[in-house]
């Protein structure tokens, strides 16, 4: 059920941050459509900043009620360049290996991320951060502001090493 012609058009902006990486981390999320504005972020108490650029396009795409007609705003060379080369794609169709020795990362958002893409229409677009962007700084501050909260929740997938097993289903 893929977003077809008559879908909503949303935008989303991302950004992840990590304190020390591997150390605290956070998640930011602006989505619009139609003037609408929605901002979403978290964190965990220990993850990487890859693992919050990813888990920022999960929670956005995941937060859209239908199937809809994405571009999706990102300051991660690896999120965006992973995702629009095919490669994440390539890793899936290959055991979640790059090449024949080289396990992917963070496999577990990866497939919750080409899963939300297969229902939406995503276009995965890269921005230079911290070049002005109000939207692209919003997300960077909810991100930052996420990161440096009180008692923040386990990334359990990260912290039981798990981010690299195809063999895990954490939904």
């Amino acid at each position: 059920m893929e977003a077809g012609r008559g879908s909503k058009k949303v935008t989303i902006y991302t950004d992840g941050a990590c304190l020390g990486n591997p150390g605290p981390g956070g998640y930011g999320v602006v989505l619009m459509h139609n003037g609408h504005r929605k901002e979403l972020s978290g964190g965990f108490r220990l993850t990487t900043n890859n693992r919050m650029e990813l888990m920022a396009a999960v929670v956005g795409l995941e937060a859209l009620k239908e199937p809809c007609q994405v571009r999706l705003y990102s300051d991660s060379k690896y999120l965006v360049e992973n995702y629009n080369s095919g490669a994440a794609r390539r890793w899936q169709a290959n055991g979640w290996k790059r090449g024949r020795k080289l396990a992917a990362q963070n496999v577990d958002l990866w497939e919750r991320l080409l899963l939300l893409c297969q229902k939406h229409r995503v276009e995965m677009i890269w921005v230079e951060g911290h070049t002005g962007n109000p939207d692209n700084e919003r997300c960077d501050a909810l991100s930052n502001r996420a990161a440096r909260q009180k008692n923040l929740p386990p990334d359990e997938a990260y912290e039981q090493g798990m981010t690299h097993d195809s063999s895990m289903k954490l939904f």
